[in-house]
């Protein structure tokens, strides 16, 4: 190490803290932090020793007459760490026992209590994790002096409690083989190709393992620690988990795919990865991510203005994939208009009508024959149609209705023509064939593409056709066929996006406690998912590391009773602290949105709704309200699934009777949005009805 040479280098808990601090101290916090980066042994720098402490590494500084800040320092490697800020009372009392070492076998820099007191007693029913030796919880990180007390534990709500106590690490291997999962297994999934050289106790070296990155993130820009200390909660933008860092930063061969529950950092990890692309070009090489919806995309442009350099951000288009459709097509001098839902669906009953035909099958029928065997297989004439798949269509057609159904399609072709419109399943198509006509350089270097499982077929054709040829990090993909909320389905080896041998899935759900996320995917249970590639996948293994309640089920009389009961609870959480920013309310329809507005009102509380093209403005007050679509890849402390009534949840007319296959498809769309609705809540979740519940629910 070079003389004078230092790190200083803050952590998850301490953000935590800091957030807690009022308003005026948090910036005499952060002005003391940026002095404090600059030269951790100035003669300001009033370093007190903590006589209890455990560890005579750690010691606080004094930040004013009543609050302090807790520092484990490393003299002979020149790290300092902050690791807490509290009244001076309460920030002792959490330092006394503290231990900050270095894991040699992990190379992990961990921070835990020192248990003395332990008792683990012999005989009688087992403990909590009798299924590991002492040596198996030393390899998965356990420091060694804690084996005693995790060994102590009789059951998990003895474990949970422990949690501040463990090292974040350790605690996470840990909460696996407490939920059940096989030892082996769990070993597997923490295993490491590479053991890092830890060497003795060095913080310097510790701080570099991809371990320590997720506790811990070293500082060095002014500019960068005020956006940090803004924001303290947003811990996205600043800590990544191994198994995210990895994804983010490794290079591939082609293209890449990213599977994961809802709440275990799929966009986190895309937007962290278009970053780290971005950083990477010259010239004038750029990126492209994509998403589904408006929303969604401008979600992800707003949040990586957070975490992108001004030149970073520059290099990434930030676009929703129909919106680049229409911009690419008016480039090139197409003039007609992108249609969909309620005008969409105008179109083919016009065509239906012009047709003639009588076969009993409804404008529903045929969108949906257009879009899954027309477009999925570019069968845009009558002959490339008759010898189409029809493989997973519910309704049999021999070839004379084939001949009949076509003869409607012919009229929507020619109506889409006369009137100057297209599907966005047919632009797409038009769109591809203006890319390989133009054969020239790919206009992005890369391309990253969010909830991967809502693109059709011929979304990736012609995002394969944007990327160009298969290169080096091309296309990156994250997705999860359980918010499969669209009915589309694609498969990425069709569609010339080959990520066989390159795919790999997140496991650990940030977002919703362990008992919300149970009782969401139960919703799904015995529904075989795909991966997005043809391959169907058995339960998922997913763990969250965070615990609570189980959704509170309501049902009532009357909507009436239930907008009461809304109300008070979202007043109640509003006197116990919660800002109202941090609680939503969905319900199916816009319709049903219209009466929670206006028992909110009646109340004298302010509601924001969020549209497909109104982002989530955290400068208005107010409870946010949605319908189930529009929260998709958004999160809230406390969530409301309002009106989950009979024929609501399944929507009635969302339900396509047309066959038995069609008829399921549609089931499992509407359970599919029920679980993305729940999975948006952090803390607590309430499923409330009145007069019959949906069938969905615990009866």
């Amino acid at each position: 190490m070079e003389q004078n040479t230092v790190t200083v280098a803050i952590s998850s808990d301490f953000l935590t803290a800091f957030a807690a601090l009022p308003r005026k101290i948090q910036g005499k916090v952060t002005d003391f932090i940026n002095k404090f980066r600059n030269n951790p042994i100035a003669p300001g720098i009033n370093y007190e020793k903590i006589n209890s402490a455990m560890d005579d590494k750690i010691c606080s500084v004094r930040l004013d007459g009543t609050y302090r800040g807790i520092v484990a320092r490393q003299e002979e490697t020149g790290v300092y760490l902050l690791l807490w800020v509290d009244h001076h009372d309460e920030a002792y009392d959490w330092a006394a026992r503290k231990k900050c070492v270095v894991n040699k076998l992990t190379g992990n820099i961990q921070i835990f209590d020192v248990i003395t007191d332990t008792a683990v007693e012999s005989g009688g029913e087992p403990n909590l994790f009798s299924m590991a030796s002492n040596d198996s919880l030393i390899e998965l990180g356990v420091p060694e002096e804690l084996v005693p007390f995790v060994k102590s534990f009789k059951n998990t709500s003895e474990f949970y409690q422990a949690k501040h106590s463990l090292p974040t690490d350790a605690y996470e291997v840990l909460e696996y083989l407490a939920n059940g999962f096989p030892l082996d297994e769990v070993k597997e999934l923490f295993h490491k190709e590479t053991v890092p050289e830890a060497g003795a106790d060095d913080l310097a070296k510790a701080l570099q393992s991809d371990g320590s990155k997720t506790s811990f993130v070293v500082l060095e820009g002014e500019d960068e620690l005020r956006r940090m200390m803004a924001e303290p909660l947003e811990k996205w933008r600043i800590f990544l988990h191994p198994a995210q860092r990895q994804l983010v930063e490794k290079d591939f061969s082609g293209s890449y795919h990213v599977l994961g529950g809802a709440g275990t950092g799929k966009t986190v990890v895309a937007m962290h990865r278009a970053k780290y692309l971005a950083s990477k070009l010259s010239g004038k090489q750029r990126i492209l991510f994509t998403t589904f919806t408006a929303n969604l995309a401008g979600d992800i442009k707003d949040n990586l203005r957070k975490i992108c350099s001004v030149e970073e951000l520059r290099r990434i288009e930030v676009i929703h994939l129909d919106a680049w459709v229409g911009q690419f097509l008016r480039q090139h001098g197409y003039t007609y208009t992108i249609v969909y839902d309620d005008k969409a669906y105008a179109v083919w009953e016009e065509a239906i009508s012009q047709s003639g035909e009588d076969i009993g099958f409804s404008k529903d029928f045929y969108a949906d024959e257009w879009s899954k065997v027309v477009a999925a297989q570019e069968s845009f004439t009558q002959e490339q149609y008759l010898k189409a798949s029809r493989i997973g269509r519910g309704t049999r057609l021999d070839r004379k209705k084939r001949m009949q159904v076509w003869n409607v399609f012919g009229e929507y072709i020619a109506l889409m023509k006369e009137k100057q419109i297209r599907d966005v399943d047919t632009a797409m198509y038009e769109c591809r064939l203006i890319l390989e006509k133009n054969l020239q350089e790919a206009p992005y270097a890369a391309i990253i593409v969010d909830e991967g499982q809502d693109f059709s077929s011929n979304a990736y054709r012609l995002l394969r056709a944007i990327a160009g040829a298969e290169h080096p990090n091309d296309i990156f993909i994250v997705g999860d066929a359980h918010q499969r909320i669209y009915k589309k389905r694609a498969v990425l080896s069709k569609c010339g996006i080959n990520v066989r041998g390159r795919s790999s899935r997140l496991r650990i759900n940030y977002r919703t406690t362990e008992e919300i996320r149970k009782y969401a995917f139960a919703f799904l249970k015995d529904i075989n998912f795909d991966n997005l590639d043809d391959e169907y996948e058995g339960e998922e293994r997913c763990q969250s590391l965070t615990h609570g309640a189980y959704p509170d089920i309501q049902n009532f009389k009357s909507a009436a009773e239930e907008y009461a009961f809304i109300v008070d609870e979202v007043k109640r959480l509003t006197e116990e602290g919660i800002d109202q920013k941090d609680i939503c309310l969905v319900a199916r329809t816009h319709s049903l949105l219209d009466d929670y507005v206006k028992a909110f009102r009646d109340a004298g509380m302010l509601a924001y709704e969020i549209k497909r093209t109104k982002l989530d403005d955290r400068n208005f007050e107010g409870v946010r309200i949605a319908t189930m679509h529009r929260v998709k890849g958004l999160e809230f402390q406390y969530m409301f699934i309002a009106a989950a009534n009979n024929r609501v949840i399944p929507f009635a007319t969302a339900i396509d009777d047309t066959d038995e296959v069609s008829r399921l498809s549609s089931l499992i769309s509407e359970k599919c949005l029920l679980y993305v609705a729940l999975t948006r809540a952090q803390k607590a979740a309430y499923i409330t009805s009145y007069g019959t519940p949906s069938e969905f629910l615990p009866k």
